[in-house]
């Protein structure tokens, strides 16, 4: 196999919004992409999965083997349900040289199960934390990388154009930053969809997000926060709920209770339950108005006031 101080195909496992972000950037800076996804299998979603291939520039693989002959880089990113059903045949079929980096959010103990399938192939396992929300940065998208080869591997990658910065040669520490600081952002999302919700059937949302700007004024309350935050479980609760099930595990290893993060687990996939019941559907094309989705997964009257 070749040796990573080189690179001239990359293979990408999981076509979703991460995966073909960065198979379009390193495809534009002339990398050889391949990609796969299980959703190439699938009747109905294989024709618009083919078509993203195409408009991103990179090759779309008939299977994981095919997708990762040959590959210097291997970046898996699917979602943390999936994490270890795709690095137990990975580890299979990589060999001697190639690096496989795991960006998915998992806990420390499924990095530290994903990393042993690798253990005796000679293949490079490195877990990746990534630390800022992929569309905003795409591929300068911070990352934390842990693992025996973590410091090679972020000298790498940062000469294909990647944010990679080595916390540890141990896999689970990078894990556990990503874990830990989502306990607080995706704590935040489904804070702000709770009260929010609320205040508009009072009335009280300008009142409310006014208050917030006094007590927070460089966040962006009266602007562009709450949108954004909302708009993020919107379109990815369902995966996000699963993420923080992944937290949870994280928190009780070492004995701390996720009283939170399993009510932020539920809260995420609550949302995307009720869109999904009145058949709201979230367009990343259409600007995102949390009021609308407001109204339309609540009843948009206001409660009469009681004596």
């Amino acid at each position: 196999m070749a040796s990573t101080n080189t690179i001239h195909r990359v293979a990408i496992i999981g076509f979703g919004e991460a995966g073909g972000i960065f198979a379009k950037d390193l495809a534009d800076a002339r990398m050889d992409v391949h990609v796969f996804d299980i959703l190439f299998n699938s009747n109905r979603h294989r024709q618009p999965m083919l078509r993203k291939a195409q408009a991103c520039g990179v090759a779309a693989a008939r299977s994981l083997k095919d997708c990762l002959n040959h590959a210097e880089l291997v970046i898996s990113a699917v979602t943390a349900s999936s994490a270890l059903e795709v690095a137990k045949p990975a580890g299979r079929i990589l060999g001697k040289g190639q690096l496989f980096l795991d960006i998915n959010s998992v806990s420390p103990e499924t990095k530290r199960q994903a990393a042993r399938y690798f253990a005796r192939t000679g293949a490079r396992f490195v877990e990746a934390a990534v630390m800022s929300a992929v569309p905003k940065q795409r591929l300068q998208v911070p990352m934390l990388l842990g693992g025996m080869h973590a410091f090679e591997a972020a000298e790498f990658l940062r000469r294909i154009g990647m944010n990679a910065t080595p916390l540890s040669d141990q896999i689970g520490g990078a894990s556990a930053v990503k874990m830990c600081r989502s306990v607080i952002i995706k704590g935040l999302e489904a804070l702000v969809i709770e009260s929010l919700f609320a205040a508009r059937k009072y009335g009280a949302e300008e009142k409310v997000l006014q208050s917030l700007a006094a007590s927070f004024p460089a966040m962006g309350w009266e602007d562009h926060l709450p949108d954004y935050l909302i708009s993020r479980v919107a379109e990815h609760g369902r995966r996000r709920a699963v993420e923080m099930r992944e937290v949870a595990q994280t928190l009780r290893h070492v004995g701390v209770e996720p009283v939170m993060t399993l009510a932020t687990s539920r809260s995420q996939k609550h949302l995307v339950g009720e869109m999904a019941k009145r058949r709201v559907v979230f367009d990343s094309a259409e600007r995102f108005s949390w009021r609308s989705l407001s109204d339309a997964v609540l009843d948009a009257r206001r409660p009469r006031s009681g004596k």
